[in-house]
């Protein structure tokens, strides 16, 4: 289990791990929660060079689509393969597990890390 509080969160419920010259992506908790069952990820942007914002995959949850932002610039070095995930929605693992098995990608990084990154205090106050 990762420390939630020592992770970085954007504004469109990303959370970003940083490992050296490596961020690793997912989706927070709260996103989870809100989108409900999730049926699909579909991420093809592998190798790309995406600058912060641009939308690097989507999210299909019984609710809704979403997309999902890159919360850094950078290339996309791994997308998790554990996504391609089960047929049954209750059991996804990014329902069960957003910050740990759950992560979506792998990106390194292209410059500094953006100052408009929540620690996890801000986040807190941003969905409450």
């Amino acid at each position: 289990m990762y420390n939630t509080e020592d992770l970085l969160y954007t504004s469109d419920h990303e959370w970003v791990r940083i490992e050296g010259d490596i961020a690793i992506v997912g989706i927070t908790d709260y996103a989870q929660t809100e989108l409900g069952d999730i049926v699909y990820v579909d991420i093809n942007s592998l190798g790309e060079t995406l600058e912060q914002h641009e939308i690097f995959g989507t999210i299909e949850a019984v609710k809704a689509v979403s997309d999902l932002f890159m919360p850094i610039s950078g290339t996309i070095v791994e997308v998790n393969s554990a996504l391609e995930g089960s047929e049954d929605s209750s059991n996804h693992v990014v329902n069960k597990d957003p910050y740990g098995k759950g992560w979506m990608i792998k990106i390194k990084i292209g410059g500094t890390i953006p100052d408009n990154l929540m620690n996890a205090a801000d986040y807190r106050k941003m969905i409450s």
